[in-house]
């Protein structure tokens, strides 16, 4: 038995400097930082080789590692010379979360298509590939964010690129999110148990749970109007003893990163989920 592994990203806090940011965290007593790299002050271009190992340094004064480094929604489903500039980015970021060491780059991809025959799936194997082999070498990997595809699509892609730097970083409100969203673009009125079987926020686990190496612990529900809502952690329909519990069948021991992206309070909010999350034990 032992505690959560528990990680705030650092943007979700909207302090006005990073130092304030960090200091929170170390304040609110976990261990993990969840940090934005898309751009700004980390960003890979912006962090040379002495400011990485300073950044490091500092953080261990703190009593704080990374958990993860985010970035990047490159839409890999494109033609090749379109994707060019994400590619290399990508490789700029894996390096760099090799240097922070946590070794675990968190992004999004651009959406799967279901289909195989469809071009743009072609183009996420092909892509998926220069990343995973880029990956390998600097001992990094891609955590692939979910929401846009249900699970199965996630899982065939990861087991035909067949690479351990193709992974996931689960996030079990944007499965929750995400297909609202489809089901207004529809212009359907949502229902919840065609959605929820076929997404599967909490039940995914069950089947590619093995691939998931950091999470997002977040929140949402659907109104009954079919409009959906990122919500105060606890409050929506992750039913979160169960999440934790299937995770941990599947051997999972990584972070579970706290995100809130609305309300007006987030360091109160994030405060709650890290209060809610230090009561488990796996």
């Amino acid at each position: 038995m032992g505690k959560l592994k528990i990680a705030v990203m650092l943007n979700s806090l909207r302090m006005d400097t990073p130092e304030q940011g960090f200091e929170k965290i170390a304040e609110m007593g976990v261990t993990g930082v969840h940090l934005s790299v898309g751009g700004g002050a980390f960003a890979p271009e912006n962090l040379d080789k002495q400011a990485r190992r300073d950044l490091l340094k500092y953080l261990d004064g703190l009593g704080l590692e990374i958990s993860a480094v985010s970035a990047w929604g490159g839409n890999v489903h494109l033609e090749e010379d379109d994707c060019a500039e994400a590619l290399a980015q990508a490789k700029d970021v894996l390096e760099l979360s090799a240097d922070l060491e946590c070794a675990i780059w968190q992004g999004h991809v651009g959406i799967m298509p279901e289909d195989e025959n469809d071009p743009g799936w072609k183009n996420h194997v092909r892509h998926h590939e220069v990343i995973a082999k880029h990956g390998e070498a600097t001992g990094a990997c891609l955590a692939i964010e979910t929401g846009p595809e249900p699970p199965y699509v996630l899982k065939r892609l990861i087991e035909t690129v067949g690479s351990d730097a193709i992974r996931i970083n689960w996030d079990p409100a944007n499965l929750i999110l995400w297909p609202a969203r489809y089901a207004q673009e529809l212009g359907e009125e949502y229902d919840k148990d065609k959605w929820i079987e076929l997404f599967q926020p909490v039940e995914g686990i069950n089947m590619i749970g093995e691939y998931v190496v950091h999470t997002h612990a977040k929140d949402a529900l659907v109104h009954d109007d079919g409009q959906r809502q990122e919500v105060a952690f606890g409050t929506g329909w992750v039913d979160w003893d169960r999440y934790i519990r299937l995770l941990a069948d599947k051997g999972f021991d990584g972070y579970h990163a706290i995100e809130r992206e609305v309300g007006e309070n987030p360091v109160a909010d994030i405060q709650t989920a890290v209060d809610f999350l230090k009561g488990f034990e796996v």
